[in-house]
């Protein structure tokens, strides 16, 4: 038995149980927001512009005033360029995708569903991404993330290859999983950009704008619809953005900004399938948000207090178990975000995941950061801090490492 095996084979014998695959806040994270639950009263169910948040009619389908311009801020919009709607802002893009492939999108000629759309994600990427959209029947085209965002150039050569590519959908700030976020230098090219589809969309996940590690140090968000405005594209960009890591995941606000002609036209279409979203929450949110010291930013201060020094645990063990030449793996550092992109240096990441599966850590399926969940290199592996202790995340990758070592030592056997 080799020195890797030894070591991987004590903690199997460990019995843990420790799961490092899904980005979800911890507990600690959703204690910070408890006062939520008891934002509003039931003295409290007008708002400031006059709406009773009790009825059908509060506010309009767009949302409240006071949340629109909330969250307006938030995404750097007036109130009119945003619409505030339920839980998660995946509903939105779905939404905003299904109307334009059933109806267009203002700017196009049609509905995008008879032309075969094609639309570009970048790798790796957000597995929900492919989801939706291979399940609406977009065909995928992707192109590399790097350190500064999505491939400009690729983008660039396939926006103008043909009208049926319809857009970008991408994270632009701290992106999942590599925790990347785009320069104002490729924002601006996407703005201006030529593309021979005329209705040629940016989808701008902000998931993780605010979701600052460090305070101090963090990466500046860009401005899409300001820049597609400014470039002579106004109906151009979608920016979705939500709370669902800001105060409750099961219980937050997905909103969406974007030229006042495209909020409008979302507007109408959600009018034709609700009454509206849920008043009393949003009303909750203005009321907590407002309150809490400090505002969005002081909560997310908060929030990076609890989550970063587990994103410090993962860097530290992983180099002082695996060094940081290369020569095993190589891994991000972002400054925000919730997640780690890890990339091994041999073709071994489904085996590395087996093993740890079997050592009772549970990790994102390798292959889950590509379409259909094949990673042409098998390298990617997406790991999740965010959810256990620290003291947890230390364990966990220590098991990483050593099914790293592992898998790395077996698949050098087989070569031989």
């Amino acid at each position: 038995m080799t020195a890797a095996q030894g070591k991987y084979e004590g903690f199997k014998a460990l019995g843990l149980k420790l799961n490092m695959q899904r980005g979800q806040p911890s507990d600690q994270d959703f204690d910070l927001s408890s006062a939520l639950l008891n934002a509003v009263g039931p003295h409290d169910t007008t708002t400031r512009s006059g709406h009773d948040i009790r009825n059908y009619s509060a506010g309009g389908v767009a949302g409240l005033p006071e949340a629109r311009d909330l969250f307006g801020k938030m995404l750097g919009v007036s109130a009119d360029q945003t619409l505030v709607w339920n839980n998660a802002s995946l509903e939105l893009q779905g939404h905003v995708l299904t109307w334009a492939l059933l109806r267009g999108l203002p700017g196009g000629t049609s509905g995008w569903a008879a032309q075969r759309p094609q639309m570009i994600v970048t790798t790796p990427g957000y597995d929900r991404h492919f989801l939706l959209l291979q399940t609406l029947g977009f065909e995928l085209l992707t192109v590399d993330m790097q350190p500064d965002g999505p491939d400009i150039e690729a983008v660039e050569q396939l926006a103008r290859s043909s009208d049926r590519v319809k857009g970008l959908l991408f994270v632009p700030t701290y992106s999942n999983p590599g925790g990347e976020s785009i320069s104002a230098e490729k924002a601006e090219r996407l703005a201006g950009m030529r593309a021979a589809a005329p209705d040629f969309t940016l989808f701008a996940d902000d998931a993780y704008r605010v979701h600052h590690l460090y305070p101090d140090d963090r990466d500046v968000a860009v401005n899409f619809i300001g820049l597609c405005g400014a470039a002579g594209n106004p109906n151009r960009a979608f920016v979705f953005a939500s709370t669902s890591k800001i105060t409750f995941a099961g219980a937050g606000l997905g909103f969406l900004a974007s030229s006042a002609a495209n909020v409008k036209a979302v507007g109408g279409w959600l009018n034709a399938q609700s009454i509206g979203p849920n008043k009393v929450e949003q009303w909750r949110h203005v009321r907590f948000l407002e309150e809490y010291p400090g505002g969005v930013e002081g909560l997310m201060a908060r929030h990076a207090e609890i989550i970063a020094p587990k994103f410090r645990a993962v860097d530290e063990v992983l180099s002082a178990e695996l060094g940081r030449g290369g020569e095993l793996a190589t891994w991000g550092t972002p400054k925000g975000g919730y997640f780690i992109s890890l990339d091994t240096t041999l073709p071994v990441a489904r085996r590395v995941v087996e093993l740890a599966a079997a050592a009772g850590v549970s990790l994102t399926p390798a292959g889950a950061t590509y379409p259909g969940g094949l990673d042409p290199h098998d390298r990617n592996i997406r790991l999740a801090p965010t959810r256990p202790p620290a003291g947890e995340v230390r364990q966990a990758m220590e098991v990483v490492a050593a099914c790293i070592r592992l898998a790395s030592e077996e698949h050098q056997e087989n070569q031989k």
